[in-house]
């Protein structure tokens, strides 16, 4: 079992736009079968964390609908409202005590935090990420939410093509106090 922050990022690293949105990322071309695509890394996650802007940009993109069925924390000081279906949990506790609970419910599989690369960090920081999964689009944004506001040392695990994409698999070996 292995904790990854698995997400997409322009070639200037940003997850999303500065109005957190990830309009630029949809009209990409990537194949859903192909490699390190989220069809199949999807099957070997448990339990999903996510951060409250992440949260709010899927119930607004799938209207209201929520489709993982894994159950998932939301990292939030907001007053938001659960969907009708799916084991969507809010918190505001450590990412450790958040980790625990996420490890037990994930029966034996993956941990994934979807998105949000300060709450990937935060996870870092408390020596709690092992992996960095990154389809690198064929795109720039200038400015927005960055993929990871901190130092981390990485080790290249994987690498592969598609379509316009590049992807990276990356193991964690060090936080940013290095």
């Amino acid at each position: 079992m292995a904790t990854h922050f698995y997400t997409a990022s322009s070639l200037d690293g940003f997850i999303a736009t500065a109005e957190h949105s990830l309009d630029w990322l949809l009209t990409q071309d990537f194949d859903e079968n192909g490699p390190m695509a989220y069809p199949g890394f999807i099957r070997g996650v448990g339990a999903l964390a996510m951060g409250a802007s992440t949260f709010e940009w899927v119930m607004n993109h799938e209207k209201g609908r929520w489709d993982y069925t894994q159950p998932t924390w939301v990292f939030t000081h907001r007053d938001l409202s659960p969907p009708e279906q799916g084991d969507v949990r809010f918190t505001q506790a450590d990412v450790r005590q958040v980790h625990t609970e996420m490890t037990a419910a994930a029966g034996g599989k993956d941990l994934w935090i979807v998105g949000g690369g300060d709450l990937a960090g935060q996870f870092a920081d408390a020596g709690l990420l092992d992996e960095v999964w990154i389809q690198y689009a064929p795109v720039t944004l200038g400015s927005g939410a960055p993929l990871l506001p901190r130092r981390l040392d990485l080790e290249l695990v994987d690498v592969a093509r598609n379509r316009s994409f590049l992807c990276g698999r990356y193991r964690v070996v060090g936080g940013r106090d290095l």
